[in-house]
């Protein structure tokens, strides 16, 4: 079968390779779509996802698919289901895992880091990573709900209620997600700053959005006017606004993913005198069945998000930034008929 293999730092090649055996645990899962995001980009690049992966593998964290096979213990899902596949997969033996904090996990293992993912045909996982879609999710819309139950995740770890006034730095994808979500979840007002104006434009056209700062074009974010903060860009002055945001008891996500070595200053006595709340969030634990909940609610749009539906000669040309502004990109490999 065909598969786009990373063999080296900054090195994809399509490959003829055989297809997984499936071991009594596992699904063998027909692709349809395969998500392409900051971790892959990192992955190519050489450096650690959520994990890290040695070449040659196969990327691809983000999926979608149908069953193709069942190994002889599998209960959750048959042959011909529409399915979708959280990647991590955690030990659930490490001092993590055994006081309800997963994500933390000491031997966590991915599908499209460690394992082989979604740039293929088929994939193999252990069934229970592997999720059912609702009938009116397609499975277009089902390959990024990995991306969001990360953003599920986030807004879990914090106290949401409707009287906040919340603000997303950041117009990628993961901002414009969080845009949605946290409406879904009740806050009343959401705004966004960010670098696109197209960006800027339909999220307050399209998806609520009340007040934007375009703060390429010098646009300020107000300061102190912030309940909830999620900082969805990762750079050290983009980490700096989010604190100068916050109102007094504010909270603010740190979800953006920044350099290894990053570092940025804030004022320790603001933190105090405003008694803020400043939560790092990692991965996905526990939020796959909230996620497609949305996806199937209707009150989560995420095919109006993508930009870019690629195919396996056309991603390295999205990882080394030769497509232009991307909103989201999806690798086509069996399509809405795998």
């Amino acid at each position: 079968m065909e598969a786009l293999v990373l063999t080296g730092t900054n090195k994809l090649e399509v490959k003829s390779i055989e297809k997984p055996e499936v071991k009594p645990n596992e699904v063998l899962i027909h692709t349809a779509f395969a998500g392409i995001c900051g971790t892959d980009h990192a992955l190519y690049a050489g450096l650690p996802g959520s994990a890290d992966a040695v070449p040659p593998i196969v990327l691809g964290h983000e999926n979608s698919g149908v069953v193709a096979e069942i190994g002889s213990s599998v209960t959750n899902v048959k042959v011909g289901d529409r399915v979708t596949v959280d990647p991590n997969i955690y030990c659930g033996q490490c001092k993590y895992c055994r006081t309800g904090r997963p994500e933390l996990c000491e031997n966590l293992s991915a599908v499209g880091v460690t394992r082989n993912g979604g740039f293929e045909e088929y994939f193999t996982a252990p069934a229970s990573v592997v999720y059912q879609i609702p009938d009116n999710v397609s499975l277009k819309s089902a390959a990024v709900v990995e991306p969001i139950s990360c953003a599920v995740h986030g807004i879990k770890l914090l106290k949401v209620t409707p009287y906040q006034k919340a603000l997303v730095i950041g117009d990628g994808f993961m901002g414009e997600l969080f845009v949605q979500i946290l409406q879904a979840y009740g806050i009343h007002q959401v705004d966004l700053a960010g670098i696109v104006p197209e960006k800027l434009a339909m999220n307050k056209e399209k998806f609520g959005v009340k007040n934007t700062y375009n703060t390429k074009d010098g646009d300020k974010i107000p300061e102190g006017e912030y309940d909830v903060v999620i900082e969805a860009v990762g750079l050290p002055q983009t980490q700096e606004a989010a604190i100068e945001a916050s109102a007094r008891g504010a909270q603010v996500l740190m979800f953006g993913v920044g350099g290894p070595d990053a570092k940025f200053q804030m004022n320790t006595y603001e933190v105090f005198q405003k008694q803020l709340t400043i939560q790092g969030s990692f991965i996905n634990p526990n939020s796959f069945e909230d996620s497609l909940a949305l996806l199937s609610s209707g009150k989560l749009n995420v095919e109006d998000l993508m930009s870019h539906e690629l195919d396996y000669k056309t991603v390295e040309d999205f990882v080394n930034g030769k497509l232009g502004v991307v909103s989201k990109a999806v690798v086509k490999v069996g399509g809405e008929e795998a």
